[in-house]
């Protein structure tokens, strides 16, 4: 395992990984490999060796209600892949980890402190040659039992008018064409919200801006710095979004695991929900930010 001096030993190597699929494999709960992608047609075409697939949209979503998973949801899909509370889990997944860090933040929710990402992701694990199979792992299901909800990693609606409020750092984590409210979402991806622009007063450093090219998350030094430069210090609250969530979550591990700002937090509704606001604030126009 390999932490670069971060506050917290939450990520893993390839190389780390690879040296213990065997026990990745197991029957026993103690390791489980986790790949968490929007679908699971890459999963199904490969993947690491004894890691289970979840599909973001329709397994770590309610399908009623757009939000995380209830507790009773969350214990049943865990327990269900042979998971407990006690496990050790990895995960990782497609986008340089977009959807696994939301996923690890949703574990963390939770309470599940054994938790972490592998470095690199999904592309990283492929395109390095590590092993890969179609073999679909099935684990004796067990009993999980999660704790929380520990509210404090998230932000709400309310949160978000306070934050505007009292001037407390909010960072948009998506392109500079979202920020400026040229375009509602990425070019290919279904556009959610009504109206284009960002929250007043929110900083816009991408998500990209937190990893290396191949996927690996920069080192502390060079995050502490990135953060600092827009007067994010992790002295008071910094709320974290995006369009669903899921790129804010990649900032958010950046900002709260790695960087140790407790008090960095994710609001997961983002731009979907703020977009969509009847009389909400929003401010269009030129990022204020370059580091993006």
């Amino acid at each position: 395992m390999e932490d670069d001096d971060y506050a917290n030993d939450v990520l893993v190597s390839a190389d780390w990984v690879e040296a213990r699929l065997d026990e990745f494999r197991s029957d026993d709960a103690d390791l489980r490999l986790i790949e968490v992608d929007v679908d699971t047609e890459a999963y199904e075409a490969e993947h690491a060796p004894g890691a289970v697939g979840f599909n973001w949209e329709t397994q770590l979503q309610d399908q009623t209600r757009r939000d995380v998973l209830d507790k009773e949801a969350f214990e049943d899909l865990l327990g269900s892949h042979g998971i407990d509370d006690d496990s050790t889990v990895v995960l990782y997944g497609d986008n340089s980890n977009w959807f696994a860090a939301y996923a690890y933040w949703q574990f963390t929710y939770y309470g599940h402190d054994d938790v972490r990402l592998l470095d690199g992701g999904r592309e990283y694990w492929v395109e390095n040659g590590y092993p890969t199979t179609d073999e679909v792992p099935a684990y004796p299901e067990v009993e999980y039992e999660a704790g929380g909800p520990r509210e404090s990693v998230r932000a709400y609606r309310e949160d978000v008018e306070n934050a505007i409020e009292r001037g407390v750092p909010l960072v948009d984590v998506r392109s500079p064409e979202e920020y400026r409210g040229d375009i509602l979402a990425p070019p290919g991806l279904q556009e959610t919200a009504q109206r284009g622009g960002h929250i007043p007063g929110a900083k816009n450093i991408s998500w990209a801006a937190v990893t290396d090219d191949d996927g690996t998350f920069k080192s502390r030094a060079e995050l502490e710095e990135l953060y600092a430069a827009e007067g994010i210090d992790g002295d008071e609250t910094t709320v974290a979004y995006c369009r669903i969530g899921e790129r804010s979550s990649v900032a958010w591990f950046a900002l709260h695991e790695l960087l140790g700002y407790e008090d960095a937090v994710n609001y997961d509704g983002s731009w979907t929900e703020w977009g969509n606001l009847v009389n909400a604030p929003v401010e269009k126009g030129e990022a204020e930010s370059d580091a993006s």
